[in-house]
């Protein structure tokens, strides 16, 4: 088959030849009709600190995906051949502390399909039945590959109600902009997008036309968002930019014993000052990863099936899986909403 292996340690990646996936007794072997790229999968390209401490050469990366079941193990019982999957690519071991009280998706001993393991961008492959998500027929390929990046908005969002709520999200790439739609669709009053790539808050403004725009760039967010909330900021914020100051931003603005919920991955420490913007302010911090298996994915069914979040939009561009260096190098410029790549 043909997948996309990072061959060495080091920048870059090739299209490769590779052995077919054989299904463990345990797992499904799925042809992947559509994978979507994440910032993970560039950062396993560039073969950064991130790569270098969990990538083990060659693999086959790439995780956000959807496709057909075409084969199971003897010991699969909740999937046949035939099902349309998507994945959540957290592999849990079902034994440790965090697994046996509900928490399977921070395990103790977590592997990542595509980081720890040969992951989506294949043309098969072989999923563990702990991590794959039955969709329906009628849900497209493209639907389905990007539930997983869905689903950290909606697990990141969703951490406390939110309907009748204030929500101040900062960051509006792929998974920032699922968090306003998600934001919307569950009763929040007022929404605002920090973000200061105008291509981003004009895809966001597109997508969710209720929403506050606000360009970081041009305006104090932490000011707009207190002028605009009577001086008190916003009940609930959420950081999904992954950069120090927007992780500050987002607890500033935040009124006195409202939420907070850490999301994007800064790459770097992050100063705080605790006292003032935390304590003093009786603030919930929450940090959030992933999504919480399997409550996360009940709700995003929900969503999807009433239509109160369409994904579509969201999804801007489409190569074939051979142009994969032109895909992952659009996705991380920064103009481009979810990238998808077709084996």
């Amino acid at each position: 088959m043909k997948a996309v292996v990072k061959h060495e340690a080091g920048p870059g990646a090739k299209l490769m030849d590779m052995p077919m996936p054989k299904a463990g007794p345990r797992d499904l072997l799925v042809r992947v009709k559509a994978a979507a790229i994440c910032g993970t999968d560039n950062h396993i390209m560039e073969w950064n600190g991130y790569a270098q401490a969990r990538v083990k050469p060659p693999m086959i990366f790439g995780h956000e995906f959807a496709g057909d079941v075409i084969e199971v193990g003897n010991q699969v019982t909740k999937f046949k051949v035939g099902d349309r999957v998507a994945a959540d690519t957290h592999i849990p071991d079902g034994t440790c502390y965090q697994c046996n009280t509900g928490n399977q998706h921070i395990c103790e001993n977590m592997a990542i399909l595509g980081v720890h393991c040969d992951g989506a961008f294949a043309e098969y492959l072989a999923l563990p039945e702990s991590c794959a998500w039955k969709i329906p027929s009628t849900r497209s390929y493209d639907e389905g590959a990007v539930m997983e990046p869905m689903g950290v908005a909606v697990h990141s969002v969703l951490m406390e109600r939110i309907d009748g709520k204030s929500v101040a999200i900062f960051g509006c790439g792929p998974i920032g902009m699922f968090a306003v739609a998600s934001a919307a669709a569950c009763g929040a009053s007022k929404i605002f997008a920090v973000e200061v790539s105008p291509d981003r808050l004009a895809m966001t403004a597109k997508y969710v036309p209720s929403a506050i725009m606000l360009n970081g760039r041009e305006v104090n967010p932490v000011e707009e968002i207190r002028k605009q909330t009577n001086g008190l900021g916003a009940d609930v914020c959420i950081e999904i930019a992954g950069v120090p100051i927007t992780a500050n931003q987002a607890l500033q603005a935040c009124r006195k014993n409202g939420r907070v919920s850490l999301t994007g991955l800064t790459g770097t420490t992050v100063t705080i000052d605790t006292v003032t913007d935390i304590i003093y302010k009786e603030l919930r911090v929450y940090g959030t990863t992933g999504r919480h298996m399997w409550e996360t994915w009940y709700t995003m069914e929900s969503l999807l099936e009433t239509g109160k979040v369409d994904p579509k939009p969201v999804i801007t561009h489409r190569f074939p899986l051979a142009d994969f260096e032109e895909a992952l190098a659009l996705a991380k410029g920064g103009k481009a909403g979810k990238v998808l790549l077709y084996p």
